[in-house]
């Protein structure tokens, strides 16, 4: 659901004088490649296209290791271009080479006519302005949300198959899942919503792509100005295991392109986080001690390293998130070393680093103005909320349970006025942090339990 106070460079608040201009990924062979005889997979080009439509399904692969720091990152030998192909989908997947420039144009796009929470009780329509041609919806957590659907039985023919987060498309148009079985599921929202009339019940969800990884998923994320009016830029990015960075078609649910990351013996190297740039042109990912930036409009090997920790100072540990200012040129950094980095867009220059969190960072979350963000670890019941202008020490945190280390997201609304998280324990908690800045903390507005097991990704 967008709202005109939405962030500045998302494809719907852009005037189409100020658009950025599409970026490509053009095509380069590469030798160390073992698929020699790529084919053609050209993009789909017609906007008019259905949203998200089903490939046959693919069966994934077992649990794997958990996450472990590690993978040294000092790099200082040249890099060049590369990226590989695959004709199948296998348990460890091979490089994809791409004979056809696959397209990632940062276009001006509609808004959504529905979101998700259009029929629900919890959201509320609040008539626009006349000059303006699109609804504003605001929510209401003065009572406990209603369940409209879910998706279980996907996720049980596997033993110990878990869900490991969920994250709405830029549009509302869909959710990408990520679990244990190393497959990310994009699913569309159920038919019935659209419905104006009032539904009682809601048919189980079937995702309608599956996208299987080689190992462990580290990321995944949204193509910044994806939307699913235009196929062309509806792209998921991810990163597991001993595999490059994949991105991933989200109407086809083909491998488009890959860009791959070495460290100083010439191994390839996995990223363990990902963060589009909002304008779409460079993709960020996260390593040992560094942040490698890589152009959208070039597939392969070719980035740039900025080092976050050099002569003893700086930024150590993992890069484990990367999120981006809606009204500043910076960016954030959690580690896990419990540290958080402040950085400048253009050259990645430090601008900060804070401290203050118990565990290892797992997520960042920017207000939408650009003045405020907020931290989470694992194993640290603390969600922390920082001011730019007054960045020495927390404003004031929040509490919530978090007792493993598995990511435990938290989102605001696209207003920024509600906070939601989850917990290990599964409740889920609402803070209006709209309240002008006073003396303690925000208090929750709602807590509820909608299952009895861990809820890692609650998203507005």
């Amino acid at each position: 659901m967008k709202t005109p106070e939405a962030p500045p460079l998302a494809p719907d608040c852009l005037p189409s004088d100020q658009v950025p201009a599409p970026a490509r990924l053009s095509p380069q062979a590469s030798s160390m490649d073992k698929n020699t005889d790529p084919e053609l997979m050209p993009p789909p080009s017609n906007g008019g296209d259905p949203p998200l439509r089903s490939p046959d399904p693919v069966s994934g692969s077992a649990v794997s290791q958990e996450l472990e720091e590690g993978d040294p990152a000092s790099l200082s030998i040249p890099l060049e271009t590369e990226f590989g192909t695959s004709s199948k989908l296998s348990p460890r997947i091979e490089e994809q080479e791409l004979s056809e420039n696959m397209s990632l144009p940062a276009e001006e796009t509609k808004r959504p006519e529905l979101g998700s929470g259009e029929t629900m009780e919890c959201v509320s329509e609040e008539p626009a302005p006349e000059d303006e041609e699109y609804l504003t919806w605001n929510y209401s957590f003065s009572q406990r949300p209603p369940f409209l659907s879910g998706s279980w039985s996907e996720f049980s023919t596997q033993p110990e198959n878990f869900l490991k987060g969920c994250k709405w498309a830029p549009d509302g148009s869909c959710i990408l899942t990520n679990s244990a079985d190393n497959i990310l599921r994009i699913y569309n929202l159920p038919s019935e919503l659209y419905n104006e009339e009032e539904q009682l019940e809601y048919a189980e969800m079937a995702p309608v792509l599956r996208m299987v990884e080689g190992d462990t998923i580290y990321d995944y994320c949204w193509y910044s100005l994806m939307s699913s009016a235009q196929p062309d830029t509806s792209y998921v990015a991810s990163s597991s295991r001993e595999n490059p960075i994949h991105i991933w078609d989200a109407f086809t649910g083909e491998l488009r392109a890959s860009f791959r990351a070495y460290n100083h013996l010439d191994e390839l190297t996995a990223a363990h986080s990902l963060c589009f740039s909002p304008d779409g042109s460079q993709l960020f990912c996260g390593f040992s001690r560094t942040v490698r930036v890589f152009s959208t409009a070039r597939p392969g090997r070719d980035c740039e390293v900025r080092a976050t920790f050099a002569k003893k100072q700086g930024q150590s540990g993992i890069i484990s998130c990367i999120a981006f200012s809606p009204a500043q040129p910076l960016y954030a950094c959690g580690s896990y070393s419990r540290s958080l980095g402040l950085y400048a867009w253009d050259d990645g220059s430090p601008l900060a680093l804070l401290g203050g969190h118990q565990g290892g960072i797992t997520h960042l979350c920017f207000h939408p103005d650009g003045n405020r963000f907020f931290s989470g670890a694992r194993k640290d019941p603390e969600l922390l909320c920082w001011d730019l202008r007054q960045p020495g020490h927390p404003l004031w945190s929040l509490s919530r349970e978090v007792t493993t280390n598995q990511r435990i997201y938290f989102d605001l609304d696209p207003t920024g006025q509600f906070l939601v998280s989850g917990s290990t324990s599964g409740a889920v908690s609402v803070w209006d942090i709209s309240e002008p800045e006073r003396e303690g903390k925000p208090e929750p507005v709602l807590s509820f339990l909608p299952q009895n097991e861990c809820t890692n990704g609650p998203a507005p």
